[in-house]
């Protein structure tokens, strides 16, 4: 800005603020969700020193800052997911046809807690959760249901699964096997991200020395031999559901990826082998230009790390790719159909932030699993975006906001301040077993709550704008009780069926692995292949590696 230009925009501004300092203003906090401040207007002097080609770049081209490819939407729609899984393989099998044949374009699986947590539907913990807040997967025999008539090398598909993640990726390979579909052909993501676990969702099995040998062996066999799977997805979403800030949610997500990486290089593995198939899972929360703002943070502070530090040189390393899920902790079980509108202004910030991948939440999902019709109405909010509102027509439209482009900045600073910190701890694991991401995701949860019980934050029909006597008057989709029973069935006919002797001697085979170096996958892999359960490969692992014991948080 030449030095006369800036002497008017300056003396611009001195006007603008006194006026604005005559002018009345609402008692409103004008803070973000995250109780960050926000200026009142935003201007030339808050870009001061930016400098496009550095800090913003060309989409497709370092520092990816405004998209991760050259054509971004204009080349193809982000894929369209819906979160899917209840009661038995065959129950969520019609759910899947049913999404496909109206527009879905890829699946993304939801698993209920047995086997989130290790157990086959038969095992006395699994009383009163088989198929409740997803599909229950035993064996193989359940994963050649659940993607029964569907071609695996046709579509990608997402599995939302941490500590048994080597057993379900090896399920799905040997189902696209039976289906004639190569491990080479097949696409997708497994979840896989067992350090966000320790620190907001809870659902671990080993200790983390155990699980991050597992998670290096997963990356070293996709690398040689399902080269189009991403073999972890860096989750902040459940870091964000837990309570953090969106700053929190970037800096510790990101902060678990470098971590990733960390192991991937110990282990010996090739940075540039590894590091392209790694990607994201970031929230949408309300507050919308934060959200913007947090993903364009994202790609730049990504792509400057593996640059920078661990000296990746193919480019396909240094990319942020990401999916993005609306808040499932902003849907309020008060006046549900505004969790509709709630959704897409999420998902249009997820897009105007430029996510690979997206999955709309269903305004029931507050109350239940959702239905059919609030399902396909979700997947239609992203089709309207896509479709209707023109916001794909050019690649990342906020470029260049004084806002946006201070905000971002803002976050990527905030962000280095916090990887500062887990530096100075030791890292992120032993960051965890001091309870330090703990801590912080609790305090933040905490003044949140206090906001909203003093109505400094407003969540419509909750603490303003209420009805009364309101009735919820949607439909709920009820699980049937025989659905348990039919699931502990079937696993102990596949029990039966199979050939015993090679099951046990597989699974003794594994047990002798885990005590040894020796890469697990191949030997996973044939244990799905033989039909030995979920449960069974769980406990052989659990003789060598025990289960994880968190500390006490105060």
């Amino acid at each position: 800005m030449k030095k006369s230009a800036e002497s008017e925009y300056e003396k611009g501004k001195k006007h603008w603020e006194s006026s604005f300092g005559e002018e009345p203003v609402q008692d409103v906090d004008f803070s973000t969700v995250s109780s960050e401040s926000v200026k009142p207007l935003y201007g030339p002097d808050d870009m001061a020193d930016l400098d496009y080609l550095r800090d913003l770049g060309f989409p497709g081209e370092y520092p990816f800052t405004r998209g991760v490819y050259p054509t971004m939407y204009r080349g193809r729609f982000w894929t369209m997911r819906q979160f899917s899984g209840f009661g038995t393989a065959r129950d969520t099998n019609g759910r899947y046809h049913y999404l496909l044949d109206h527009g879905q374009t890829g699946l993304s699986v939801a698993f209920d807690m047995p086997t989130i947590m290790g157990y086959d539907s038969d095992h006395p913990r699994s009383e009163g959760e088989v198929g409740r807040c997803g599909v229950a997967i035993d064996s193989l025999r359940d994963m050649e249901i659940l993607f029964d008539g569907i071609d695996l090398s046709k579509i990608t598909t997402s599995m939302t699964i941490n500590a048994p993640a080597s057993i379900l990726l090896a399920f799905y390979l040997c189902a696209g096997e039976k289906k004639g579909a190569r491990s080479d052909q097949v696409g997708g993501t497994i979840q896989n991200d067992i350090l966000k676990e320790y620190i907001a969702q809870k659902s671990w099995i080993f200790p983390p020395e155990q699980s991050m040998r597992l998670i290096t062996d997963i990356m070293a066999f996709c690398s040689d031999h399902v080269p189009r799977w991403n073999t972890i997805s860096i989750s902040g979403y459940h870091i964000r559901e837990a309570g953090s800030t969106a700053v929190q949610e970037l800096a510790f997500t990101l902060a678990d990826g470098f971590a990733y990486v960390e192991a991937g290089i110990a282990a010996g593995l090739d940075v540039d082998v590894f590091a392209p198939r790694l990607s994201f899972f970031f929230n949408a929360h309300l507050d919308f230009f934060e959200e913007i703002a947090k993903y364009r943070a994202a790609r730049r502070i990504w792509a400057k790390r593996m640059k920078e530090k661990y000296g990746a040189k193919d480019p396909r390393s240094l990319l942020c790719r990401f999916h993005t899920q609306t808040a499932g902790c902003t849907l309020t079980a008060q006046q549900p159909e505004n969790n509709i509108v709630r959704t897409a202004f999420q998902a249009l910030s997820a897009v105007l932030g430029g996510t690979q991948s997206l999955h709309t939440n269903s305004m029931d999902e507050t109350l239940a699993l959702p239905s059919e019709k609030a399902v396909r109405s979700a997947l239609r909010t992203q089709q309207l975006i896509a479709c209707e509102t023109g916001v794909i027509n050019t690649i990342d439209p906020l470029a260049g906001s004084y806002f946006i482009e201070a905000k971002t900045r803002e976050m990527e600073e905030k962000a280095e301040e916090y990887f500062a910190k887990i530096d100075e701890m030791g890292g992120v694991v032993k960051a965890i077993e001091a309870g330090f991401f703990q801590r912080e995701i609790g305090r933040s949860a905490y003044e949140y709550q206090k906001a909203v019980e003093r109505q400094r934050k407003i969540v419509v029909g909750v603490n303003r704008f209420q009805l009364e006597d309101e009735a919820i008057e949607i439909p709920i989709l009820r699980i049937d009780p025989h659905v348990e029973i039919e699931q502990r069935n079937a696993v102990r006919k596949v029990r039966t069926d199979r050939d015993n002797d090679k099951v046990s001697r597989e699974l003794t085979r594994l047990g002798k692995a885990a005590a040894g170096t020796d890469n697990l996958m191949p030997i996973i892999v044939d244990c799905a292949r033989c039909y030995c359960t979920e449960g069974e490969i769980i406990a052989a692992l659990k003789e060598v590696f025990g289960e994880y014991q968190e500390p006490p948080i105060f």
